[in-house]
């Protein structure tokens, strides 16, 4: 752990972001980046009955070249209760969502103006409930010198699938009609693993 990571902001996260979050002291999150479409910043994938489900964040226009923490969020469609009911119909019946419901709930009701303010709740909220004790810092600047940074920016992405890391099985809503899926949202191993999933993203290994 003797390089800083440098990530990128995501909404809700997947697993592995957590898995190499914890491996370094300190991250910074490179706010000032161009906005990238089809990406973590602003969808995350889900385990439902009918199997992995995406949900995204609709945005109000984006144009080219434009930093990151300048994206606004459009609300012309109710899009916070379908992500909410969609969780919810997910993971109802998993172990530890009622136990989490009034942690996050709130937060599918307020209105954020900028996608880095919502995933930046969101991210504070999951790492105070696993416990994870990393540094996290904002670029002030886009970062182009990578020399003392491990980068994942481009690495970690729905278009990339991860390779490297092996991601022990865990009990999952609805395992008895589907295989193991790997690497969904954080929200998947929260609930179904709640306090134990700090011990969980510590026993995925790389190879």
């Amino acid at each position: 752990m003797q390089h800083k990571g440098l990530f990128s902001s995501y909404y809700l996260a997947p697993i592995a972001y957590y898995y190499f979050l914890t491996q370094h002291n300190s991250i910074i999150e490179d706010v000032c980046e161009n906005f990238v479409k089809q990406t973590y910043r602003n969808r995350f994938y889900i385990l439902s009955p009918n199997g992995v489900q995406s949900l995204t964040i609709p945005l109000i226009k984006v144009k080219r070249k434009k930093p990151f923490k300048d994206v606004r969020v459009a609300y012309d469609e109710n899009w916070q209760k379908i992500h909410w009911k969609s969780i919810e119909s997910a993971y109802r019946s998993s172990p530890y969502f009622e136990f989490y419901e009034d942690e996050f709930q709130p937060l599918f009701e307020q209105k954020f103006e900028f996608l880095l303010d919502l995933n930046t709740e969101l991210q504070t909220k999951i790492i105070d409930l696993i416990g994870i004790e990393t540094t996290i810092s904002k670029s002030n600047s886009y970062i182009e010198n990578i020399n003392n940074y491990n980068d994942y920016r481009t690495s970690l992405s729905p278009k990339n699938e991860i390779t490297n890391l092996n991601f022990p099985n865990y009990m999952q809503v609805f395992n008895d009609r589907l295989p193991f899926k790997p690497n969904l949202s954080i929200l998947d191993l929260l609930f179904n693993e709640g306090p134990n999933s700090l011990n969980y993203i510590k026993s995925i290994s790389e190879h």
